[in-house]
This record gives C-alpha cells, sequence and structure tokens, in this order.
C-alpha cells in the first residue's frame, strides 16, 4: 500500500468525493484508511446508568484505500505514486512533476 499514517490524502469517489484530509490510522490487513474527519457517521449510545440519557456520537469510520489518492505536496494534486531508489533508501516519488514525497 502506497499510503501510510500522516499523509494528506483526496477522497476520489464517494459521498466524501473531493474532501482533503490526513490520515490518522492504516489497516494493512484489510487495505483500509482512516482519514480524519472524513466518512463520519452518527451512533446512538445508550445510557450507561440508569437515570443517563444517551448520546448521539459523532465517528470516523474507515474507507477502502482505492477510494483515496495521494496529494503531492509540490503540485498539489492527487497523484499515483512510484517508488526508486536515492542511494539507500527506497523512496516515493509523485509520477506527474516527479518530486519526490
Amino acid at each position: 500500500m502506497n499510503i501510510k499514517k500522516g499523509d494528506n490524502v483526496m477522497v476520489i469517489t464517494g459521498k466524501d468525493k473531493g474532501k482533503t484530509g490526513t490520515v490518522q490510522r492504516v489497516m494493512l490487513d484489510r487495505d483500509r484508511v482512516l482519514v480524519k474527519d472524513i466518512n463520519t457517521v452518527q451512533k446512538r449510545t445508550r445510557p450507561a446508568r440508569q437515570g443517563q440519557k444517551g448520546q448521539t456520537v459523532t465517528v470516523a469510520r474507515s474507507m477502502h484505500a482505492s477510494n483515496v489518492m495521494l496529494l503531492c505536496k509540490n503540485c498539489k494534486k492527487p497523484v499515483r505514486v512510484g517508488y526508486r531508489k536515492d542511494g539507500d533508501q527506497k523512496v516515493r516519488y509523485c509520477k506527474q512533476c516527479e518530486a519526490t514525497n
């Protein structure tokens, strides 16, 4: 997977198409990512004790990694990512402007 925690991404499909956010969590085993303030739903919680009221809580849900694209720091567009060797390190680069991310 070419997306890491802390990357800025843009949603390319779904109800939040066009929105951008920061990746908070990457679930490699399921190919899913959790993006801050994207794909949120309202969840109703039951009262914890007798006499308390239930609440409505906004929760962020994960989305499939194929629904987001990495935003290039140089050209500020959603781009495909390539990999190349830079000395001993493997680095990601933007396929459009060739800048390393």
